[in-house]
């Protein structure tokens, strides 16, 4: 207990009165998570507000808190990106875990809907583009969130969308989630999540659906008591349709919500850049690619005793799952399946007719027409006796052009003989073309490239001597090429100029110093002067100052000592006392001064002796004696 109160000492102190790394300086706190307080900061350094975000004191000695904590920081500081929150910083400090990041000014998106119950469609997709772009560059980068919910999403008075907080993200797919245990927010989780199941890309697309679904309905698709309620509900129930609550919503972007949100990871979208490409195609009034996902899919297993018997649930069966080896039946559950069944199958009379049981026309169950050409789409078609109907056209990246890419009724759907499938088809990628990003800085750079519907690549850096640090010097592919969107545009960004430290050579011999200068790409000039105290051939100093920094190939002075510099001692004999005196101290020489008692009447107040002799060679400083008469006794 002593070790922790000494460890933590520092705490002790008002918070505001703590200065992290000696740079920090905490000026109030803004705000509190599960793991850490947030608090704001100035850099004493860049002297500019931070936001600085502080592990609790109870998680400090929690390795396993300790180590996501660090985590976090090492895997979101190299996440630069337009729409994620920029990390300066991180360390521990007396046993206090924090991250220093960008501070931002505005509004979570929770706040935002609070305030406006509804979002706006368009203001809904234009948020959810602009996290799912976040989230493709997180991705790509081998980062799974994990933690997506409006709370986690900052609105800044400019309308700039940041995501933040990876504060349970991890490089690569989960395994710290021991069984039991949640990691995230209850009303936001995926069902895999919900299960301790192993997490990836498609568990923070569910929840980008889920915030999406919030943002056009104004309520969250599930709720309940507590949290383990909630995330049952995750794993077993069907949402609401989004349109039954906000008739706004189109049935396009409910496919989009609905198959974000699908419980099986294989019939989600499978990567950010999928679902924001729908949403984009939406926003321009083209079709999207999604097709609604089967809604066996959507609800795993049968509700609950007493729960709502929604459309999905009146509409289609639940799959059946194999019973564990060696179980006996469960009857309850397969007498719940059979009413189910019969209830979906005597529901209004209508698949009684579709059946052809009450003699009903011919219903053909329509083939999969997607990644088949527009010929053979039509002839697929005509083989069952339907007909292909309006062709319409879309951008695709994937599918060359003239390839189905959704078609409408969807596969497997029935439709009576003579009826047209309508389809659209590959007009090829659409083309953009790189922007002119050279000398920009590379977050300036990166916000050009997303506007343009493309996707930042790889960065590299190297010296340079035309482009300041952080400037981009070029692009691959080059600007002004016409490519595909989503197109990976890679940077070649500047360091700045080739710079190097000045050692220090003081004491060294001058050829021990000129190596080393040379050894660093510097050119080397050398200046002799005296030294009283450093030895003759020894380094005394170089311009620039050791540990400055200094452009390759640049010269540097290295003073070099001479010694001491020696001085011829002056004739003073004969000289009167005051003369002499005079006449060493011009000399740079200290004079003591003896009187010699006794001496003829002519050699009153005159120098008869000194010492060093004249013509000898002293040091500045050095005491010359001399000897003056008195011829008194």
């Amino acid at each position: 207990m002593t070790n922790f109160v000494k460890n933590m000492g520092v705490l002790d102190q008002p918070m505001e009165q703590q200065v992290f790394n000696d740079r920090y300086q905490i000026i109030a706190k803004i705000g509190s998570g599960g793991m850490a307080d947030v608090y704001k900061a100035m850099d004493s350094v860049l002297e500019r507000p931070v936001a600085i975000k502080v592990l609790h004191r109870h998680f400090a000695e929690d390795e396993d808190f300790v180590t996501r904590f660090r985590r976090e920081a090492q895997a979101a500081a190299n996440l630069n990106h337009p729409n994620i929150v920029s990390i300066y910083d991180w360390g521990s400090q007396n046993s206090t875990y924090f991250i220093v990041m960008e501070l931002l000014e505005g509004e979570s998106l929770k706040q935002h809907i609070q305030s406006k119950g509804v979002l706006d469609i368009r203001e809904a997709m234009e948020i959810t583009k602009k996290v799912l772009s976040a989230l493709g560059f997180a991705h790509r980068n081998d980062i799974i969130h994990r933690d997506i919910k409006p709370h986690n999403i900052i609105i800044t008075k400019d309308d700039e969308v940041k995501v933040t907080d990876f504060g349970i993200a991890r490089a690569g797919v989960s395994t710290m989630t021991q069984t039991g245990t949640i990691l995230g927010t209850a009303h936001y989780l995926s069902p895999e999540q919900a299960r301790g199941h192993e997490v990836g890309v498609t568990s923070d697309l569910y929840s980008a659906g889920v915030v999406l679904y919030e943002m056009v309905t104004g309520r969250i698709p599930f709720d309940g008591e507590n949290p383990v309620a909630i995330a049952l509900k995750h794993v077993h129930e069907a949402p609401v349709r989004p349109s039954e609550i906000n008739p706004e919503v189109t049935p396009a972007l409910q496919t989009i919500i609905l198959k974000a949100m699908a419980k099986n990871p294989e019939s989600r979208y499978q990567s950010a850049a999928e679902m924001r490409n729908d949403i984009m195609r939406l926003m321009e009034g083209m079709p999207i690619v999604a097709i609604p996902p089967d809604e066996q899919e959507t609800l795993i297993m049968a509700p609950s005793h007493g729960s709502r018997n929604d459309a999905t649930t009146q509409r289609q069966a639940p799959r059946p799952i194999p019973a564990p080896a060696k179980t006996k039946p469960n009857w309850p559950a397969i007498f719940i399946a059979v009413v189910l069944v019969l209830a979906a199958s005597m529901a209004g009379g209508w698949f009684l007719v579709s059946s052809g049981i009450l003699g009903g026309p011919e219903m053909i169950t329509i083939p999969d027409l997607t990644n088949k050409t527009e010929a053979e789409a039509a002839a697929m078609l005509n083989a069952k006796g339907l007909k292909l109907g309006e062709v319409n056209e879309a951008f695709s990246n994937t599918l060359d052009p003239g390839v189905v890419i959704s078609q409408q009724p969807g596969a497997g759907e029935k439709l009576e003989e003579g009826k047209e499938v309508a389809v659209t088809v590959s007009k090829g990628s659409e083309l953009v073309t790189v922007p002119d990003v050279i000398g920009d800085t590379s977050a300036v750079a990166t916000n050009k490239i997303n506007k343009a519907g493309l996707t930042l690549g790889d960065s590299k850096y190297e010296f340079s001597e035309e482009f300041d640090q952080d400037e981009v010097i070029s692009t691959d592919p080059e600007i002004g090429e016409d490519v595909p969107a989503d197109t990976e545009i890679n940077l070649l960004i500047s360091k700045g100029q080739d710079s190097v430290q000045i050692q220090d050579v003081e004491g060294k011999t001058s050829a021990e110093a000129k190596s080393i200068m040379e050894g660093d790409g510097l050119q080397v000039t050398l200046s002799e002067s005296f030294h009283d105290t450093i030895d003759k051939g020894a380094v005394i100093r170089t311009v620039p100052v050791a540990g400055s920094l200094a452009k390759k190939s640049s010269n540097v002075t290295v003073y070099v000592s001479k010694g001491p510099e020696l001085i011829t001692v002056p004739d003073v004999l004969e000289k009167l006392e005051d003369e002499a005196k005079a006449i060493l101290a011009e000399k740079g020489f200290n004079i003591d001064v003896q009187i010699l008692n006794g001496v003829p009447v002519g050699q009153d107040n005159r120098v008869i002796s000194q010492d060093p002799s004249k013509g000898e060679q002293r040091r500045k400083g050095t005491v010359v004696l001399i000897v003056v008469g008195n011829s008194a006794e």
